[in-house]
């Protein structure tokens, strides 16, 4: 496992999957990108915010629904010792089929939104996915 650090957060991740230079650039609050082969692909956020993980969850399922998602679940739970928001999706667009894999956490008044986006029907991705996310933690 490699660690990857950004002095705020902090997370294990395999050596199989490689940390892409952030586009800040379109994304401001982009802390990390991990990628694995074309179909894996992992974004980190981090921002502000004065919303609580009740409202952010239907914030999140609303947002999804209106882009066209199927939502195949959404759950409140508990991992790396923090509460969070889990979901996971499925998007159909003309170019792509692919699912979302989300874990949202809320501390101190930011909050921290990992995003896995993958074709892997395999669950392989998946369960390194939260592996990554079990060693998340916060620096500050």
């Amino acid at each position: 496992m490699k660690t990857f650090n950004t002095g705020n957060i902090t997370f294990q991740y395999p050596e199989t999957w490689e940390v892409e230079k952030a586009d800040i650039l379109s994304n401001p609050d982009c802390i990390a990108t991990l990628s694995k082969g074309q179909d894996n692909l992992i974004n980190a956020v981090m921002f502000p915010t004065a919303t609580t993980l009740d409202d952010y969850k239907v914030f999140m399922e609303d947002v999804i629904s209106d882009d066209g998602g199927v939502i195949l679940a959404s759950d409140f739970t508990q991992i790396a010792e923090k509460d969070a928001i889990k979901l996971h999706a499925n998007m159909d667009t003309p170019e792509i089929n692919f699912d979302i894999h989300t874990y949202v956490f809320i501390e101190k008044g930011d909050i921290y939104i990992f995003e896995l986006r993958t074709l892997d029907v395999s669950g392989e991705s998946e369960r390194e996915f939260k592996n990554i996310i079990s060693s998340f933690e916060i620096l500050k």
